[in-house]
């Protein structure tokens, strides 16, 4: 017995025709001609020219002047992503600044605020209050410059539920909180930094389909991607490589634990070594503690996911020339496979943007993957 299929209503099949043709024409290195975008698809000629019009009417598509060419006959114009169609919103709070990018649909940074300062001496609802003035000049900023913000998303350093609710962020000190209604009805949604900046990465470079991004701040977490999907593991919380024991009898941890690679390797701890008050202080300083702990970690996670490419970001991008040799003397004493296939280390190209233009991102690729539910709600 064969089981039952609904119907497929044709409100569906629009609403996946509409984000086949948006996204082919934003994966298209140049802008593609109509003509082109139904070869491609397999659509007809009438239906892309109808989707087409409609995505261009919803300001999610434009169309340029075709180059100009030899021969016979008139170039066709292109498309290409509207830059002044729906943007998103990125937030970050961190351990020691605040942060907010407004990026267009093309992907572009309109706009970047940065807040330095500690958040720890404040509770969590005073910090988001922070981040929520932040926010509301971002948007202030968004709309000057004609831009409407589709949405928001909130990049955090700790565990996030599937409901947006942060467990716990250790050197936040927070513990089950709900961030709510930050934006007065602006739609957000909450994610690990490390998450959103691996994200950001995998959008940003010619990285492979599977590599591990390391984020060193205060705190450090990995955004682990594979096969070009971005693994969360059972209840989304894969990652805590700040957690994985470098030697269980060291110092004790804000986690609770002891030996932590954040107590060797994290921001706190490299500026402590070096004796010195400011990261940018830390150019020259011996770091080789920091690399080796980095390097027994990273081995750890090369060994277990069988991933050939390590990116460093956060404050370990600007410090890898001096972090290298640490960390590649571990890698290469650790990992199995180290003799006849090295571990690749890379610097994030977006160094300490990476969770907030990521976090902008994911409203951008929401966008992207569903244009029928913007259209729908520019409508009403």
């Amino acid at each position: 017995m064969t089981a039952s299929r609904a119907p497929v209503r044709q409100s569906s099949v629009r609403a996946h025709n509409l984000a086949l043709v948006l996204q082919l024409v934003a994966n298209s290195p140049d802008p593609i001609s109509r003509a082109a975008v139904a070869a491609v698809s397999g659509l007809t000629r009438a239906t892309v020219s109808a989707l087409v019009d409609d995505l261009i009417a919803g300001s999610l598509l434009t169309e340029v002047e075709p180059a100009p060419r030899n021969g016979a006959g008139r170039p066709a114009a292109g498309l290409r992503l509207a830059p002044d169609g729906p943007a998103g919103l990125g937030l970050e709070i961190n351990v020691d600044y605040r942060a907010a990018c407004v990026v267009d649909l093309t992907g572009r940074v309109r706009h970047r605020l940065l807040e330095p300062g500690d958040q720890r001496p404040t509770d969590a609802a005073a910090a988001l209050a922070g981040l929520s003035d932040l926010a509301r000049e971002a948007l202030r900023r968004a709309e000057a410059d004609g831009l409407t913000v589709a949405g928001a998303a909130l990049a955090v350093p700790g565990l996030v539920a599937a409901d947006g609710t942060v467990r716990v962020a250790p050197n936040l000190g927070w513990h089950d909180v709900a961030v709510g209604d930050l934006l007065d009805g602006l739609p957000i949604t909450v994610d690990n930094e490390a998450n959103l900046a691996a994200l950001s990465e995998l959008g940003a470079g010619d990285l492979p389909p599977s590599f591990v991004y390391v984020s060193g701040e205060i705190g450090i977490g990995a955004g682990i991607v594979l096969d070009g999907t971005l693994f969360r593991g059972v209840r989304g919380w894969s990652g805590e490589i700040g957690h994985l024991a470098i030697d269980p009898g060291g110092p004790p941890c804000r986690c609770g634990a002891h030996g932590c690679l954040e107590q060797y390797a994290g921001q706190e701890a490299m500026l402590r070594a070096a004796g010195v008050a400011t990261v940018a202080e830390l150019a020259g300083a011996d770091l080789s503690v920091a690399g080796r702990a980095l390097g027994t970690a990273i081995s750890a996670v090369v060994n277990l996911l069988d991933v050939g490419t390590i990116v460093l970001g956060g404050i370990y991008a600007p410090l890898l020339p001096q972090l290298r040799e640490a960390i590649g003397a571990e890698v290469n004493r650790r990992v199995l496979t180290a003799d006849w296939s090295p571990v690749e280390l890379r610097a994030s190209r977006l160094g300490p943007d990476a969770a907030m233009r990521g976090a902008a991102g994911a409203v951008i690729r929401s966008v992207l993957d569903d244009p029928a539910s913007r259209l729908a709600r520019d409508r009403s």
